[in-house]
């Protein structure tokens, strides 16, 4: 059950606010070609970025795209997660990457399992995101071994044309 009182329109909108702005501070641009690109008034931007009105969903998307940040992601984050989540990876690999991820999962699921795609148990997902961050993780250190094995065979590529 979920506890409502995270769901309070005032808690909401300080928390996206919190986000909003700290994209908007991160990315440093003037707010007023923020807004501008966010195809929002400047006096709408900054009353939504100190909580005194909603972003609507559309509005918070533009806001973080224009800021520089995978808005798809940071909304994502902030709904499932916390906007604490969304804050610490803005601008990073990790949050292009959660974007690009959860933007394919839906279809790679629908590929993947076809007719088993009704079998899959909502007990399954904390057990699968560990997995799947396993898996990269193995797969980020495999990639940096095959990264040094390289870069001894051109150290020693080069060492022979100089002796």
């Amino acid at each position: 059950m979920n506890n409502m009182a995270l769901f309070a329109e005032q808690q909401v909108r300080a928390d996206l606010a919190r986000l909003l702005l700290a994209a908007v501070e991160a990315s440093g641009r003037a707010r007023c070609d923020i807004a501008r690109d966010a195809q929002i008034h400047k006096d709408a931007l900054r009353r939504v970025l100190a909580g005194e009105r909603s972003a609507s969903l559309g509005e918070a998307l533009r806001i973080l795209a224009a800021s520089g940040v995978a808005p798809h992601a940071h909304l994502l984050l902030f709904l499932v997660s916390s906007g604490d989540h969304a804050i610490a990876w803005l601008q990073s690999d990790l949050a292009q990457f959660f974007e690009d991820f959860s933007g394919e999962l839906p279809s790679a699921l629908e590929r993947v399992l076809g007719n088993q795609v009704h079998d899959v148990k909502p007990r399954w997902a904390k057990g699968t995101a560990h997995r799947v961050a396993r898996l990269l993780s193995d797969h980020i250190d495999e990639l940096e071994r095959k990264d040094a094995l390289l870069g001894d065979v051109f150290a020693g590529v080069e060492g022979g044309h100089r002796g």
